[in-house]
């Protein structure tokens, strides 16, 4: 029973930490720019740079940037991937795209930085990026010919409606409310105003919450706070409103709809005040986070006047079908990955996958094929592996591989371009991950940032070098 209580505490305190310091300042606003992309921003913008007619230069970026704006996972982005590939796009920007939109959309990034750090989100991305076009690329000198036969009879995404200045602007501003809640800058952390606000009780609160759920940063059990009590009772609210109030809007606004959005706006303000406790009360710090996210809101209600009704309402009930789709998992996700964290010896991770060596990488690349989690999922479950010893070469291999491959998923895309060109690709997958590992636990051991920059930039030129000589060689021989 002492067990079970103490696996239980472990789950409660690894959720807890994260809803009252994670979700909000990171996620909310990510969810939000994930409604206003799928609501507010005409397919074809996205699509039509992936046709065969476009240049290598335009499709393979613009693949990996459609990817971006999707926070889906390996599995949801299997139909999203289907439709394209059947639609014309050419194999190699559909596999870049069907490769960065889990790896490094919005969501992804934003929450890793979040959570293990900016180098970590960056590695992510750049990494992603490379050899997200670089698998692509090879995918399709590999099966050169049996594309040209399917993309004989389909047509290229061109023309379409494009993307609106006001919409741009609109996007624009609720990034800036992204980063301004999350980045860690000298003027948006600087305190600008504090008040003491006297309450006894407060004291007491804290020192019961630190004796319910204590501190345990090897563990990565960051406690919890009077702040964090208040923020998770404020996202119940959200919850209750907000399940008919967004649920429903696209049957029209209703109180429910306005309610939610204040509670949202309210929670957000709330959430980047510096709350802390003392001898006598609570004090309460306003920073230049706080009026960022504050003048943020208020510029994004201004901004949103000048949208029709029906796009609005399209635009809140496509953040709400995304958290409908992925907060719940994450919720039983970083609870059972607290769970689990009581069970694991640090000695064993570090064994394992301790260093950065080959076998260490290939390691994490396996656990990520054979120990898939949903979208998101894997940082908290990247954050406990580093925190029990991962060396962060098998963690970004890990973190690599996790989104991209899992059992079903392989299923689903054998079904979809067959199982030669589905295994070629987790094979791809699986070898860029541990190189990906192996480059920046490379850097993370000592090794001078010139010199992985330089065997880096070496390695992508000759690989795109050769798949420039290949894809000519290519074009020669089906000339004649």
């Amino acid at each position: 029973m002492d067990i079970v209580l103490a696996a239980l505490q472990s789950g409660i305190a690894s959720l807890a930490s994260y809803l009252a310091a994670h979700v909000l300042l990171c996620l909310v606003p990510a969810f939000f720019i994930a409604g206003a992309l799928s609501a507010l921003v005409p397919q074809q913008s996205i699509v039509r740079f992936l046709g065969p007619a476009a240049p290598k230069w335009v499709a393979y970026p613009a693949a990996a940037g459609a990817g971006s704006l999707l926070a889906v996972c390996s599995c949801t982005v299997q139909p999203l991937f289907a439709g394209i590939y059947s639609k014309g796009a050419g194999l190699g920007p559909a596999i870049t795209f069907m490769f960065f939109a889990p790896a490094a959309n919005i969501l992804a990034l934003s929450y890793t930085g979040v959570a293990l750090g900016a180098d970590f989100a960056i590695a992510r991305l750049v990494l992603s990026l490379v050899f997200g076009i670089g698998i692509g690329m090879i995918m399709a000198l590999i099966f050169h010919r049996s594309d040209t036969v399917r993309l004989d009879n389909t047509a290229a995404f061109e023309g379409g409606e494009g993307l609106s200045r006001h919409t741009l602007i609109f996007l624009g501003a609720l990034i800036v409310l992204l980063l301004g809640g999350t980045l860690k800058l000298d003027f948006l952390t600087t305190p600008l105003l504090s008040v003491e606000l006297p309450w006894a009780t407060a004291v007491a609160i804290q020192n019961s919450l630190n004796a319910l759920l204590p501190i345990d940063l090897i563990k990565g059990d960051e406690g919890l706070s009077v702040q964090g009590v208040i923020l998770i009772g404020m996202l119940g609210l959200i919850a209750l409103a907000a399940w008919r109030g967004l649920g429903k809007v696209d049957d029209g606004f209703t109180r429910l709809t306005f309610a939610s959005l204040g509670l949202i706006a309210a929670t957000l303000i709330f959430a980047a005040l510096g709350i802390v406790t003392n001898d006598t009360g609570l004090v309460v710090t306003l920073s230049g986070r706080t009026l960022v996210v504050a003048a943020m809101l208020i510029s994004l209600w201004s901004l949103s006047r000048r949208f029709e009704a029906w796009d609005i309402q399209q635009w809140l009930w496509e953040t709400w079908r995304f958290v409908k789709m992925i907060f719940p998992l994450l919720i039983v996700g970083v609870f059972v990955v607290g769970v689990i964290r009581m069970f694991i010896h640090p000695e064993w991770v570090q064994a394992i996958a301790g260093s950065n060596s080959v076998l260490a990488n290939m390691v994490g690349v396996m656990f990520g094929v054979f120990m898939y989690f949903p979208t998101l999922v894997e940082v908290p479950i990247a954050k406990m592996f580093l925190s029990l010893g991962m060396h962060p070469g098998p963690l970004i291999a890990y973190l690599m591989a996790d989104p991209e491959l899992s059992l079903q998923s392989i299923l689903i895309t054998s079904a979809i371009i067959g199982k030669l060109k589905a295994w070629t690709y987790v094979g791809l997958v699986a070898v860029f991950s541990t190189l990906a590992g192996l480059t920046y636990g490379a850097w993370t051991d000592g090794t001078s940032i010139s010199t992985v920059a330089l065997g880096f930039v070496a390695f992508i030129a000759v690989l795109f070098g050769a798949l420039h000589y290949m894809d000519k060689r290519q074009h020669a021989a089906h000339a004649l």
